[in-house]
């Protein structure tokens, strides 16, 4: 089962991506990560990935699609999950071109619905581990220790692109370019919309549900 996960930012796709992998055991392919991990490593792409993500823009699709070949091309057969990719319906086209090359497949689009008005609390919020990546918030999430991690006891920060100046430009960013994606989806097929509302737990079990899989 192959699927591609899309929404506004702060949707919660990364929480959900997290929960099937460690239920179903499927490959994530965050372009978020990916790009973490660049920038990390100092690579050319990262570089040049890092001033637009700290401007709230969305990175060039030829970056972004280079970086998601590479993992593409390392499944060993295992399915995955796009986290937040395709974007844009010049990304979707150029995945399913990269994809049939490929000989591979998505077997449904899960679109995750939340309302503007909870998207940036959910994001002004977040805090995240500088070391490990970690996901944290400062109300539903909050460490036990005061900027430091759980997991590894690395700082957790609010990065640059989650202060609320640069997140309102990243909601606008995706009214313009990402919600055509729904469209574009809804056309290709199968697609579903799925409530982001609640807690973390009632989301997947509408997730499981739609795709009809047993976590």
């Amino acid at each position: 089962m192959n699927l591609i996960l899309f929404g506004p930012p702060g949707a919660g796709k990364g929480t959900q991506s997290a929960l099937l992998i460690e239920r179903l055991g499927m490959r994530q392919i965050s372009t978020g990560d990916l790009f973490r991990a660049a920038i990390k490593n100092q690579t050319k792409l990262g570089q040049e990935a890092k001033g637009y993500l700290d401007a709230g823009k969305l990175v060039p699709d030829s970056i972004t699609i280079g970086l998601v070949e590479e993992v593409l091309l390392d499944l060993n057969g295992k399915s995955f999950i796009l986290d937040g990719f395709p974007r844009n319906v010049t990304q979707a086209e150029a995945l399913e071109q990269l994809l049939k090359a490929l000989k591979l497949k998505v077997d449904k689009s899960v679109f995750l619905e939340v309302p503007m008005s909870m998207l940036l609390g959910r994001l002004t919020g977040r805090r995240v581990c500088k070391n490990c990546g970690t996901t944290y918030h400062i109300e539903s999430k909050p460490t036990h220790k005061e900027g430091v991690c759980d997991v590894c006891g690395g700082p957790v920060i609010q990065r640059p692109d989650d202060k609320e100046d640069v997140i309102r430009t990243r909601l606008e960013t995706y009214e313009n370019s990402t919600r055509p994606l729904k469209d574009y989806y809804k056309a290709k097929g199968p697609y579903v919309e799925i409530d982001g509302t609640g807690t973390s737990e009632q989301v997947f079990e509408r997730i499981t549900r739609a795709i009809q899989v047993k976590a």
